[in-house]
């Protein structure tokens, strides 16, 4: 990860999505690593990413932290954003 002012601790166990393999909400809290991690990873597989270039991934990083409306929230308007404004990713 690029940022280093990630929170990693889930709420409790059943929070954690390597356990329950989802976020716990539909909402992206850009401050909880394990919730990126989580939405990045995820976006690089609908989108067919090579796993083993992380480039694309600490961009994605990047553009979620610094370009994507704060009122933007939900998994899938950030990747509806994303694809809007950086169709090159």
């Amino acid at each position: 990860m690029v940022y280093t002012d990630y929170k990693w601790n889930a709420g409790s166990s059943n929070d954690n999505p390597k356990i329950t393999g989802k976020p716990d909400s539909t909402l992206l809290n850009r401050h909880e690593g394990y919730e990126m991690l989580y939405f990045i990873n995820r976006c690089a597989y609908l989108w067919g990413w090579d796993e083993n270039n992380i480039l694309p991934m600490q961009r994605l990083e990047r553009i979620i932290r610094e370009r994507v409306p704060s009122d933007t929230r939900t998994h899938g308007g950030i990747r509806e954003w994303i694809s809007r404004n950086y169709p090159q990713i």
